[in-house]
C-alpha cells in the first residue's frame, strides 16, 4: 500500500471511530457546543500523567484532567501499560500499530486498525504495543489510572512496572 492510501485508511478508520463513539462519551464537556477542526499534522502529544513514559496524547476534545475527553493515545514500540484500572467508562479504537489489550475476565483484544474495545469503569486491563500504536480513546468522566498487583491491590506506576506482564489482578 502507498503511504496515501495507508493515511487515508487510517483517516477512515479515526472518522469512523468518532461517528460510532459519537454516543458512547456523554455530552458533559464545556466545549460540546463549538465546532472543532483538528490537523492531524499540528496535534501536539504529551506525557500522560501517571502513566509510563512511552505514553503520550493528544487532547481532541473535553478535558481529561476534570471530566469527559476524547484524545489520540499513543504508545510507542515495545510499550506497556501494567494491569489497571479508571474511574471512568473507556472506549478505544485502534486507528494503526499492532499490540493488545488484555481484559480481566475478557478475551485479549488484538490492536489492528479498526480493533474496538468498551473498558467499564473499575475494570482491571493492561495493553502493550509491539509496533507503534495510534488509538482513539474516550472517557465518560475525569481520567485517572489505578495500578494493580496481582492480587488486586493498588500499587504505585514504579512498582507495577517491575512486576511482570502476564500478573493478573484480582478484582477486589
Amino acid at each position: 500500500m502507498s503511504i496515501r492510501s495507508n493515511r487515508m485508511r487510517a483517516l477512515f478508520i479515526m472518522l469512523a471511530a468518532v461517528a460510532a463513539l459519537g454516543e458512547a462519551v456523554p455530552a458533559h464537556a464545556k466545549d460540546t457546543e463549538e465546532m472543532i477542526t483538528l490537523n492531524p499534522q499540528t496535534l501536539k502529544f504529551t506525557p500522560i500523567p501517571d502513566m509510563p513514559a512511552c505514553a503520550s496524547a493528544a487532547i481532541l476534545r473535553g478535558n481529561p484532567r476534570y471530566g469527559p475527553a476524547w484524545v489520540l493515545l499513543k504508545l510507542a514500540s515495545g510499550c506497556r501499560v501494567p494491569w489497571h484500572w479508571h474511574t471512568a467508562n473507556e472506549t478505544l479504537v485502534v486507528i494503526s500499530g499492532r499490540g493488545t489489550v488484555a481484559m480481566k475476565d475478557g478475551p485479549p483484544l488484538q490492536f489492528v486498525p479498526g480493533a474496538y474495545a468498551s473498558l467499564p469503569s473499575h475494570h482491571m486491563h493492561q495493553a502493550s504495543c509491539s509496533r507503534a500504536c495510534l488509538l482513539f480513546n474516550g472517557a465518560d468522566a475525569a481520567f485517572d489510572v489505578h495500578y494493580v498487583d496481582a492480587s488486586g491491590e493498588e500499587i504505585s506506576l514504579e512498582k507495577a512496572l517491575k512486576l511482570p506482564a502476564k500478573a493478573k489482578g484480582k478484582k477486589k
